[in-house]
Parts: structure tokens; sequence; C-alpha cells
């Protein structure tokens, strides 16, 4: 079992992809109302070396040894990958041993105003931000930042990673209703997307509850309404989640893990990443589509998000 490493997980945008976590559970520079693994649990924006270097490496070198190669190796995890100083090596690492697998990097783009993690994402295949306000109003409603961030800085600093990557940007904009599909929001996000210059702008919305109750996913309709107000070339919506069930990665073991967890006493994503042994990010596929397909339902209670099965009255 490693420690660092997780999935292959079934990736709606990359298909097999193998993860690396750079960060423990939950440390991010933001706090977002959106987030499926949870609230962030240290908010911060020191980098510096959350998990060693040596023993990522060491899983990386076992995993490739010993399984086929995924499609992607992806640095995400429940916490944002840049915070972790050795970044670039693990990086320059991968791409010196196995150059023929593509790195993609997961990241909300926070710290991309800092032109050392610029330079060390630059070894990378595919960069995946996020961008899901341009106005400071919304940015700090929707993101909830570290309290040094600044909305301006943060885009600026995609600005200039786009001037000096040759690889390949998709621009993440989550859309949440009633938070930044108003006018001057979207308007301030295609100002904003038209100067940054993604070679794709991927829309997406909820797929499960956040860490605030009350948000709605947006619908089909609504997402392609902004695709037609903006009038910009590449924008996407993001494959719905029932997809995964065709992706090659996808277990239906792992699938019937969590149900027969859940069916003992309802659980939260923590407790099924302990129980289970697996990546809180790898259970969060999964229950995507549990979810979807109407097995399982959420209930809040104080000490976090638990899921259950449809029918069963629920304890904590």
């Amino acid at each position: 079992m490693y420690k660092h490493l997780f999935g292959p997980v079934p990736s709606r945008r990359l298909g097999m992809s193998l993860g690396v976590d750079l960060v423990p559970h939950k440390v991010c520079s933001l706090n977002c109302i959106y987030c499926e693994c949870g609230r962030t649990t240290v908010l911060t924006t020191e980098r510096k070396a959350y998990v060693p270097v040596e023993a990522v490496i060491a899983e990386l070198i076992h995993y490739f040894q010993n399984n086929p190669k995924p499609d992607y190796v992806t640095f995400s995890g429940a916490g944002e990958p840049t915070l972790n100083s050795g970044l670039g090596e693990v990086l320059e690492f991968l791409k010196k041993s196995w150059n023929d697998v593509p790195v993609a990097v997961l990241t909300n783009g926070s710290l991309l105003s800092d032109g050392q993690v610029r330079q060390e994402l630059l070894k990378a295949d595919l960069v995946l931000p996020s961008l899901d306000a341009a106005l400071e109003s919304a940015f700090i409603r929707i993101n909830r930042p570290a309290a040094e961030l600044n909305l301006d800085t943060c885009i600026q600093g995609l600005i200039d990673f786009r001037k000096e990557f040759t690889g390949k940007i998709w621009l993440e904009i989550l859309i949440i209703p009633g938070k930044n599909d108003d006018i001057d929001n979207l308007t301030a996000l295609k100002a904003a997307i038209e100067k940054i210059r993604p070679d794709r702008i991927q829309l997406n919305t909820l797929d499960r509850p956040g860490t605030v109750d009350h948000l709605r996913p947006a619908n089909q309709a609504e997402l392609q309404q902004i695709i037609d107000t903006w009038k910009i070339e590449h924008v996407e919506i993001v494959a719905a989640v029932p997809d995964r069930k065709k992706i090659q990665s996808y277990r239906t073991d792992v699938e019937n893990a969590i149900m027969e967890t859940i069916a003992r006493r309802p659980c939260t994503l923590d407790d099924l990443s302990r129980v289970l042994g697996i990546h809180v990010n790898e259970i969060n596929k999964y229950l995507g589509v549990l979810d979807k397909d109407h097995k399982i339902k959420t209930l809040r209670q104080e000490r976090g998000l638990f899921y259950q099965l449809q029918g069963e009255p629920g304890e904590s």
C-alpha cells in the first residue's frame, strides 16, 4: 500500500491517472466552499517539504516496476500540490525516468505569482489550474483564500505562467449558481480568460455536497448558456460523472467495498479512507458515481458529511 500515490483513478479528463499527493490532508491555500475533500485544516501559502521527496520517488520507482504505465501521472490530492517545495524535484525525476508518460499538475493556481513555482512547473506536460472568480468579492466568498492572497496577483501569475510554459494549460472554472454566474462575474471571468489564453477552458460544477450547505450544481443548460454568452473558443463542459464507469480503471470491487462499508454504518470521506486504505481522491470518484446512481445519500452532522445507503436512517 502506497502512502503518497493513489489510483490509478478513473479521471473524467485524464483517463487512467496515477495520483501523486505531495501534501497531507487537508493543507491548502484556499478553503473552497465546494471542496468535496472537506474543509481546509491548514490554510497556508508557506512552501516546505510537507512530505519527503525521497519517499515519493521510492514509491514511484516501485509502482512503475510492478504495474502497467498509466495514461497520466497527476499531481493532485486533498490539498494544493505546489505548496510542497520538492515539487520540481519529483517532476524532474519523472521526466528523466519515464519521459513517455505525460505528467499533469492539478493546482488552484494561487501560487503561480511565485517565479520559483512557475519554474518548477515548466517540467510538466499539462497544467490544470482553476479560476472560479475574477472579482475579489466572489473570490473571497467562494474560495476563502489565505489572508495574504490577492486575486489580481493570482490572475497575473496565471498570465505570466502562460508566457513561460510551452505545454498545455487547461483552465477549470467551477460554476456555482448564485455565486459566480451573474453577468458581472461572467464578464470579469471572460476578461481574465482572454488575458491568460489557456489552451482549453473547462466548465465544471458540483458533483456532491461541498463544505457548506445550500449549494446546487449548475445544469447542462446553464453551463451551455455561459458558453453562448462568452463566445470564446475552446470552452467545453467537463464530462458527466456517470461516464466514469466507462473508463478502463473504474473498478467495481472498490464501488462494492464502499457500499458494504457504509451499509454497516454511515461514514465520512475520511472514515472510508481509513477503513478501506484508499486515498480520499480515489474514493471521491466512486462516491460521485454512487450519488448520481441514487445508491447513497448524505447527512451533515457535527463531525462532517456522512455517506449512507439510500433508505437508511443514518447515525454517527
